[in-house]
């Protein structure tokens, strides 16, 4: 099973029509093909149920076992931004008890938790991207979530419940660390007083009084507290509102073509997908732009940012290497086109420093 999942992923990961894939295309070559790897007879409406009807709505799929729903998963054409749908989902699932599901695009998978507490966005255990991921772990998370063995036994819950476990542990700890340090700054027991004293002692040969400690701890209180909510502070360049409208309809209407090559100042690189261009892109400018490269955060989209810090705030995030900036990759070839000549405008390259070859 394993090894079939994984020449079926690399069989994706070559094929450009995936990013031409409408919604019926998405199911048909890659939803169903992946059930059926995953031991589902997907020409069995008893275990694989179409147009699942939840009052008067529908789930795309139910995957089902004795008659009772054990998985719901929804589809959706790879353009579409899968944030906008994970809420209804989540309500289907909550409507009919059923503890799994899965949105999905075709090449982003989202699992969920739905019966779990938290938001939606909370409930999300696991995120697995076909083009981004190495393909052997990408069919291990297949197996382990949704193969019909596994969702059979309810192995499957089990597994997604220690990701999700492992998580929320994560996430406590890493929060209780900065409440743990701020009760230590706000309220100094001797420990921290007599460490403070001793290494003040060591490097100037003459110990404090306890006093002089605690003063210096009040005083310098609000510099030690760490807050617990994160605010990334907003960057500002003086160019980017002339790079937008420098920039702005770059695009001459990529969608459903397929790209060979891009040549950026006199250097050719072949690249198989749209988002390969970004990317290779992004490494390129890294290469010659090190220290400037995070003047790219200042690019901000409509509803979240194309480059940023925490990849948790994209919904396909790509790293870029030698960095810690992600950039969105869910977006259509003209999206990704149009990021392209904003990206090297960053930097004071103009369009026609990047040429774009098509098939």
């Amino acid at each position: 099973m394993k090894n079939e999942i994984i020449l079926f992923i690399e069989s994706i990961k070559s094929d450009r029509r995936i990013e031409t894939f409408d919604e019926a295309a998405t199911k048909a070559a890659v939803v169903l093909r992946i059930l059926n790897l995953l031991g589902w007879d997907t020409f069995n409406i008893d275990e694989v149920k179409p147009e699942y009807s939840v009052g008067s709505k529908r789930v795309d799929y139910s995957l089902r076992i004795n008659n009772s729903n054990k998985v719901f998963i929804e589809v959706k054409k790879i353009s579409e931004d899968l944030e906008n749908h994970q809420a209804q989902l989540l309500n289907y699932s909550f409507q009919e008890g059923v503890k799994l599901a899965v949105l999905t695009s075709g090449i982003t998978w989202w699992f969920y938790l739905p019966l779990n507490e938290g938001s939606w966005e909370q409930r999300k255990f696991y995120s697995i991207d076909l083009l981004q991921q190495e393909s052997e772990n990408v069919a291990d998370r297949f197996i382990d979530f949704i193969s019909k063995e596994n969702v059979s036994s309810r192995q499957a819950i089990t597994n997604a419940e220690a990701i999700y476990t492992s998580q929320k542990k994560k996430n406590i700890v890493q929060s209780t660390i900065k409440k743990a340090w701020n009760k230590i700054i706000s309220e100094p027991d001797g420990l921290l007083v007599d460490l403070l004293n001793e290494t003040t002692e060591k490097l100037c040969g003459y110990k404090a009084t306890d006093e002089q400690i605690e003063n210096f701890l009040t005083k310098n209180k609000s510099n030690l507290i760490i807050s617990e909510l994160q605010v990334q502070k907003p960057i500002f360049y003086p160019k980017i509102e002339k790079i937008k409208k420098q920039f702005k309809n770059t695009n001459i209407g990529y969608t459903k073509k397929f790209v060979s090559s891009f040549i950026f100042r006199n250097t050719k690189y072949e690249v198989r997908f749209w988002i390969d261009i970004l990317i290779t892109l992004c490494d390129v400018l890294v290469s010659t732009h090190k220290k400037e490269f995070e003047n790219v955060l200042s690019l901000v989209g409509r509803k979240r940012p194309y480059f940023t810090k925490n990849g948790n705030e994209l919904i396909r995030p790509a790293k870029i290497n030698n960095t810690n900036i992600y950039v969105e990759t869910c977006r259509s070839a003209n999206a990704i086109v149009d990021l392209c000549y904003k990206t090297i405008s960053v930097f004071g390259y103009s369009k026609n420093d990047l040429k774009i070859n098509m098939k």
